[in-house]
């Protein structure tokens, strides 16, 4: 079994419409019982929240249910729990790779690394955009999903 974690700042925009998008896909392609994914935040402040409202409405208009979940706070024993932490940006990431433990053996790295062509290297933080912003985040991580499918599916 392989295990995604998406990691944003709060957990309540990009990560949550990456954990929402690409476990549809998982399901979509049968390895829901193969791959499990969870997502969360370098920050606590939304801690048990759902996703923000537009990052919700936005998945289900594709429809994506983002309604289950809720954020929660990066933790160190994530290291031991996922072989894939896929950070939306740069920033995030290298909060990451100072609390990683020496030894961590599985991939840590940007979740557009898995775009077949990314216009840019990081999913942009939507939160205070307009709502053109929360599509363009759903139109990357759509793409970005399907790449990382592909990737564990290879390997």
């Amino acid at each position: 079994m392989a295990a995604v974690l998406f990691v944003c700042l709060g957990n309540i925009c990009r990560s949550p419409t990456a954990h929402g998008i690409f476990a549809g896909q998982v399901r979509d392609a049968g390895l829901a019982d193969s791959i499990r994914v969870d997502s969360c935040g370098t920050g606590a402040w939304h801690v048990g929240e759902p996703p923000d409202a537009r990052a919700t409405a936005a998945a289900r208009r594709r429809g994506y249910d983002l309604s289950p979940l809720r954020a929660r706070q990066f933790e160190a024993g994530d290291f031991q729990q996922f072989d894939y932490i896929l950070a939306m940006d740069r920033s995030n990431l290298s909060h990451l790779e100072a609390l990683r433990p020496e030894g961590f053996a599985g991939h840590l790295g940007l979740f557009l690394d898995f775009h077949p062509a990314p216009p840019f290297g990081e999913v942009p933080d939507p939160y205070y955009g307009g709502e053109r912003g929360f599509e363009d985040v759903l139109d990357l991580v759509e793409a970005a999903s399907s790449g990382l499918l592909e990737a564990l599916r290879s390997r």
